[in-house]
């Protein structure tokens, strides 16, 4: 149910524009995925999703949800990440390039952090930080689920990270937690929680977020902020409040023919640069609502390197297992958790005192003078000298996914793939394929939901 409240202040608002507004709170929600190129330059056609492009992200699509592409284990391999088309927009805003060092501060699920590591492409560096611990978890297994090999996954507060990395990123995103207006449509539970008083205390909270962002951006760096709310108070209230505080920073003017601009009136003492932020409306365009702004930071000095950890020489255990599959390692540095050997970001800065769920790619564990490899290197492979390829539509695929032994002609380690994509690790011996699918990850129902 719609609050009467928020109906009245959008009425008073949009004006002219309510009824079409409020119409498209009765047509069929959109819901979107992305492809992924870290896997492959070259995608399945995916006909059965009946996909038509999103204008504004590059490799975004609508699909029919009557599809489900959540079921199919092009989804396990990471080929696609199902997100809601509007919020693919402030990725895009952000104009991240390889080689960057880029933070994602409020990042789970991992819809945007994906997106971000995709504009990587495996180089530079993506920290991705989540306060919550349980969907930091998530966030952790979406990055792991997409292949992406140069990210960081944490678990702090954004006062914490801003002491750490003073003006260490290129480029930041703060997709903020807010009252959740974009969501009505998709959780009734939004529209129950919702009240002024929830948007008031969303908005002095996301000024704390941005405020911290702010001072680990680098100067003459880019910074994106967005929410899923229409409330002018955390959209344009913010950004005003921010950039009167913080006069280093100023609103970018950036060329969109997509978005609606934003509106310097709906809020006390709006600056005029407020309409060059961007609103995108429901009942304009195939998404469920957001809001962004793109800020730009004033040139100056730039701060001192952080300390960075060593390298660690490869174990013989690691390098036996590459051999004997025809694996190389990509760029970075062997680093140990423990047990655990992971492949850290060239540019990972010294992490000592934080809550650190992933610090880098998981290669594996040294187990009594043997390595047994990790699910996450898998999903980054396209290739191995032994594979076994389970077709898209077969009962094999639906088998392995669920956890059951298959059977093989081969020994030893063996790379699982469908419709040539990575899926996970094998082992093979007496005619079986031991299933090592995670059995946290193991399908035994419905797909999931796409995120906004």
């Amino acid at each position: 149910m719609i609050p009467q409240e928020f109906l009245a202040r959008m009425q008073r608002l949009l004006g002219e524009e309510y009824d079409a507004f409020i119409a498209s709170y009765d047509l069929p929600r959109n819901v979107g995925l992305r492809l992924n190129p870290l896997k492959q330059q070259s995608f399945p056609p995916l006909t059965e999703f009946h996909l038509s492009p999103v204008p504004w992200a590059e490799h975004g699509f609508t699909y029919d949800p009557a599809t489900r592409p959540g079921l199919s284990p092009y989804h396990e391999a990471g080929v696609y990440y199902m997100q809601e088309p509007s919020a693919m927009a402030p990725a895009e805003l952000l104009d991240v390039r390889p080689g960057m060092k880029v933070l994602d501060l409020c990042a789970a699920p991992g819809g945007k952090s994906t997106q971000l590591a995709a504009k990587l492409m495996g180089e530079g560096l993506l920290v991705s930080n989540e306060i919550h611990p349980q969907r930091a978890k998530i966030l952790s297994r979406n990055l792991e689920r997409c292949g992406v090999k140069n990210a960081l996954c944490l678990n702090e507060r954004p006062a914490t990270l801003e002491k750490r990395f003073p003006g260490f990123f290129d480029r930041v995103l703060v997709d903020a937690p807010c009252s959740g207006e974009g969501m009505f449509r998709k959780e009734e539970a939004a529209g129950q929680d919702w009240s002024p008083e929830t948007v008031q205390m969303c908005a002095r909270r996301q000024e704390e977020i941005l405020r911290c962002a702010g001072k680990m951006l680098r100067p003459g760096g880019r910074l994106v902020y967005s929410t899923c709310t229409f409330s002018p108070e955390e959209n344009e209230g913010v950004i005003s409040r921010f950039v009167r505080e913080n006069p280093e920073f100023s609103a970018m003017k950036v060329e969109n023919s997509h978005f609606s601009a934003g509106h310097p009136s709906w809020v006390e003492h709006g600056q005029k640069e407020l309409q060059y932020t961007f609103r995108l409306w429901p009942h304009i365009l195939r998404g469920e609502g957001h809001f962004a702004a793109v800020l730009e930071k004033a040139a100056g000095e730039l701060p001192d390197a952080p300390d960075r950890p060593a390298a660690l020489k490869e174990p013989r255990e690691l390098r036996e297992f590459r051999e004997d599959l025809g694996l190389s390692l990509p760029e970075g540095k062997l680093i140990a958790f423990g047990q655990t050997l992971y492949l850290a970001p060239k540019d990972m800065p010294d992490l000592r005192g934080l809550k650190v769920l992933r610090p880098g790619l998981e290669l594996g564990q040294i187990l009594k003078n043997r390595f047994q490899p990790a699910h996450a290197w898998a999903l980054t492979l396209q290739s191995a000298k032994r594979m076994q390829e389970l077709p898209p539509e077969s009962a094999d695929v639906r088998n392995y996914l669920a956890g059951q032994t298959l059977p093989t002609e081969q020994k030893g380690w063996i790379l699982v793939t469908t419709g040539g994509f990575s899926l996970g690790w094998g082992k093979g011996a007496d005619g079986i394929l031991k299933n090592h699918f995670p059995k946290g990850l193991r399908r035994m129902g419905a797909g999931p939901e796409e995120e906004r």
